[in-house]
């Protein structure tokens, strides 16, 4: 079993394309595979700010979860 995290990472995108910023809430095994569901979500709409989601991923607040759980985004708010 691997042990998968909970992720709360700032939203990549600056203003004024994202105005007041936002959360993502993700659960990934990795800071890759948490990279992959968000940017999947993202659908390459903002792919030129990814290098920025990278580096919050790095610097997101981490939590190991007890239980098994899915790999998704959890909650997602961005404005």
């Amino acid at each position: 079993m691997m042990t998968k995290y909970l992720y709360i990472v700032d939203h990549f995108v600056p203003f004024p394309s994202s105005e007041y910023g936002g959360i993502w809430n993700v659960v990934a095994e990795s800071d890759n595979e948490c990279f992959d569901l968000i940017t999947e979500k993202d659908d390459g709409f903002y792919q030129k700010y990814y290098s920025t989601l990278r580096e919050n991923i790095l610097n997101s607040r981490t939590y190991a979860l007890a239980e098994e759980h899915e790999s998704k985004i959890v909650e997602e708010f961005t404005t």
